[in-house]
């Protein structure tokens, strides 16, 4: 039996990834601070080392324990934390949880080798902030090239933005929110905003491929093979919920009356974000189908108690702006 260490392991793309690893019969050990909830704290086919990955030490005491074939990397934030781990796990096949944040252009669709990355200055490297993410990301993704030419069998998967069940963020939850809730919401720009989501389960099969299939060096795109409008997400949403929501409208201009703007409104971005995947399906990967990872994100978006509200505007501020629109 192979064994597969998973670095972070109790998080949304990280519990996915264990259950995905050990469901393909791999023996799985997750490696993480122990600062989570650990939902597989009952689970006796599933192992944990506690440790800080940003420290060298922590790294080489779970290599000697669990000796792992594969190292996914969920929680690698500084092109050092990459550097690090492909030198301890030099002598395992290693997948860094990239991002397509790492693409320093906008061109439709975004493709590996040929889209160029952004730009990581060493203070950016270095700095934890939203505005760093995609040049950190893009710097782990150049060490990984790098550990590559040395011999490490070291690859990449940059994934767009991630939905589904146990979603800590709750972007996708403040649609679900809406559509679930209420029978007239403000879409932002009539939702033509264009950005590729990704279900979180075809991230997890995404890394497991990767790792069985991939070839080092190389970066995976991984990314819905449709991509719906925002405005398609909502009627997807609304079969799913099976509601009845009018959408309304609302420019720049109209939004800016209640001193919002589009881009206050979750997953609403501007110019489009779409990655290609032909190279990942390439070798065999391939999507979960929207009503079937809707209907899971949903049920679990219901049973667990988030909104999201917090992510948008106030409903307040909403309900404003439809009855001014209405006049």
């Amino acid at each position: 039996m192979e064994t597969a260490l998973i670095i972070g392991g109790t998080r949304f793309i990280g519990r996915y990834t264990v259950e995905e690893f050990r469901d393909a019969g791999y023996d799985v050990t997750t490696f993480n601070r122990g600062r989570h909830d650990d939902p597989f704290a009952d689970d006796d086919s599933v192992s944990q080392v506690t440790g800080d990955r940003r420290e060298r030490d922590a790294l080489e005491r779970a290599h000697e324990t669990v000796d792992p074939d594969v190292v996914v990397d969920c929680v690698a934030y500084f092109p050092a934390d990459v550097r690090t781990a492909t030198d301890v796990f030099a002598d395992s096949t290693y997948v860094y949880v990239s991002s397509g944040a790492a693409y320093g252009v906008d061109r439709t669709p975004k493709r590996e080798g040929e889209t160029p990355l952004t730009d990581c200055s060493p203070e950016q490297a270095m700095t934890d902030s939203t505005e760093t993410y995609g040049p950190r990301k893009a710097e782990g993704d150049r060490v990984v090239f790098a550990a590559a030419e040395s011999g490490v069998r070291a690859m990449s998967v940059r994934p767009t933005v991630v939905y589904g069940p146990h979603d800590y963020t709750e972007r996708f939850a403040y649609w679900i929110d809406r559509v679930d809730s209420y029978d007239r919401i403000v879409v932002p720009q009539d939702g033509l905003s264009l950005w590729q989501m990704v279900y979180v389960e075809d991230v997890a099969s995404a890394l497991r491929t990767v790792a069985e299939e991939g070839t080092a060096g190389e970066a995976y795109n991984v990314g819905d093979e449709h991509a719906p409008t925002l405005a398609e997400w909502i009627d997807l949403l609304v079969e799913t919920c099976a509601t009845d929501v009018e959408t309304v409208g609302a420019s720049a201009r109209e939004l800016a009356t209640e001193g919002i703007e589009a881009t206050d409104f979750p997953i609403y971005r501007r110019p489009p974000h779409l990655l290609s995947t032909a190279k990942l399906r390439g070798l065999g990967w391939s999507a979960t189908d929207h009503a079937t990872a809707l209907d899971r994100t949903v049920a679990e978006h219901r049973a667990s108690g988030r909104t999201g509200r917090e992510h948008g505007p106030d409903r307040t501020v909403e309900r404003s702006l439809i009855e001014r629109l209405g006049e």
